[in-house]
């Protein structure tokens, strides 16, 4: 027997979902802070910047799947909360930046926070 409340409701899964996004989206800005703090004291080229950024982010992705996705379906919840953290931080990150251009590494990046989520969700629901 279970100790925890199986998720029983759409209301339950989908508020898992956002609070994935949630901890995903801080993880990442909290890393950008720190991240740009060590790039004042060393710069360091814009494909170095490019992959550590990209790193971190598919690490949030799938840690938030890891701790927020249960139940069943686990490759379609992680893979929301990995579309719906990839449009905040494109957002959050496009305004601050003050940039909204799309290209091919957007595509990319897309795909990756999806794939990511979902490989994380597929874990999630396969370990115990």
């Amino acid at each position: 027997m279970r100790n925890h409340r199986e998720e029983s409701t759409y209301g339950n899964g989908a508020f898992r979902i956002i609070k994935g996004v949630a901890f995903a989206w801080a993880f990442c800005f909290l890393s950008a802070v720190i991240f740009a703090n060590v790039l004042r004291a060393k710069p360091l080229s814009e494909k170095t910047v490019y992959i550590v950024n990209q790193t971190v982010k598919v690490f949030a992705v799938v840690v938030a799947s890891l701790l927020f996705v249960r139940g069943g379906k686990g490759w379609l919840k992680g893979g929301g909360i990995g579309l719906a953290f990839f449009a905040l931080s494109y957002l959050t990150f496009s305004a601050l930046g003050g940039d909204f251009s799309l290209s091919g590494f957007i595509v990319a990046e897309l795909l990756l926070s999806v794939v990511a989520g979902a490989v994380g969700g597929i874990i999630a629901v396969n370990v115990k």
